[in-house]
């Protein structure tokens, strides 16, 4: 019989604490250990018990969760969700969280808490058990029904030509999960100024997708934003998906843009990797050049094989690098990868495979 995950929670809210007991413990493979109401209190569960995964609030008496994210993470590293409510403001706070160790973040508003946790359950449990098998470094519900993982069928049709006008810019797609953050940095920091246009779709919470994009124009040499309906993509500039919105890559002619929209999840995500392949697939064929990065599950992974169909460079991350391999490896596994390599040298093959 396989190991559940033991998990610690930590929240000041006792109503959080018992709505994420309930929702963790409903899932077959986990197992709540221990609740506690602050750091201090955690740090004497974790002395008599250690878990396997720890899901953590920012704001706490005593001491906040980023500073015992920190403590965790220097002492004794143990794979960390936070679970927060995320503002504009306070989305900074979650990226610095990310940095220093966070595997997920799950967004809960200031209010209605319980009733978003409920309607999060599949999510929730889908962090916790990314968290149990990625590297820190030094589902069936018994109670819910389980809505149907959809594919990219749902946001746009497979095309059955990939017949299209003829152009020589390229375009660079790129999809991440879990630890995807730190690796699309590492990425990023690493393309060239004039570099063809890139759109991302990084697995992340409404509000903390522009935040992270605001940082990371900060440190590369490319400009770097947020996606917005009809951007155009261009060169030396690269979009990151919208949080709770889809990201398709259309054509007009020569000009490549984006459409950003609502639609259902996919691949039990919103934006979808899968999704943003696809519509690549349709629109760019072998002027794109495509990415898979470290990741849980298997999003992106049906569309990547759809477009090395259409005749676009496929290249995932290797399992050395990425916190978790499902994405990527899911991807090889189904033959639409053409190359895999380190996170380090992902950047120079899509510069080459784009020349």
């Amino acid at each position: 019989m396989k190991k559940k995950i033991k998990v610690l929670i930590v929240d000041d809210s006792a109503v959080v604490r018992q709505t994420l007991e309930e929702i963790l413990n409903s899932d077959s493979g986990i197992t709540v250990a221990a609740t506690a109401s602050d750091p201090y209190v955690a740090a004497d569960k974790i002395r008599q018990e250690v878990p396997d995964v720890i899901t953590l609030d920012v704001e706490m008496p005593r001491m906040d969760g980023i500073t015992f994210l920190q403590k965790i993470m220097s002492q004794h590293p143990i794979p960390v969700v936070m679970c927060s409510s995320l503002t504009e403001k306070g989305s900074e706070t979650a990226l610095k969280a990310m940095e220093y160790g966070a595997i997920e973040i799950i967004q809960k508003p200031s209010v209605g808490t319980k009733q978003f946790l409920e309607e999060a359950r599949i999510r929730i449990c889908d962090a916790v058990k990314a968290a149990s098998v990625a590297k820190v470094r030094t589902i069936k519900q018994r109670t819910l029904k389980i809505q149907p993982k959809l594919t990219a069928d749902a946001v746009l049709a497979k095309p059955r030509s990939s017949a299209m006008i003829r152009t020589t810019e390229k375009i660079i797609v790129v999809g991440a999960s879990t630890g995807g953050t730190e690796a699309l940095r590492i990425f990023l920091e690493s393309i060239p100024a004039d570099a063809p246009g890139i759109v991302i779709v990084q697995h992340m919470p409404e509000n903390f997708t522009r935040a992270f994009a605001n940082r990371l124009n900060g440190i590369c040499r490319i400009t770097i934003k947020e996606a917005a309906d009809n951007d155009t993509v261009l060169r030396g500039q690269a979009l990151i998906a919208p949080g709770n919105r889809h990201t398709l890559l259309k054509r007009s002619g020569a000009r490549y843009y984006v459409e950003v929209k609502d639609g259902p999840l996919v691949s039990r995500h919103r934006p979808s990797v899968d999704v943003l392949f696809r519509s690549t697939a349709r629109y760019a064929g072998k002027n794109a050049v495509g990415v898979i990065m470290t990741g849980m599950g298997d999003d992106g992974a049906r569309a990547m094989l759809e477009m090395k169909e259409s005749g676009a460079y496929n290249i995932a991350q290797d399992e050395a690098t990425s916190v978790v391999f499902g994405m990527p490896n899911e991807a090889i596994k189904r033959g639409g990868v053409d190359k895999v390599l380190p996170l380090e040298k992902l950047a120079r093959e899509v510069i080459k495979a784009s020349e």
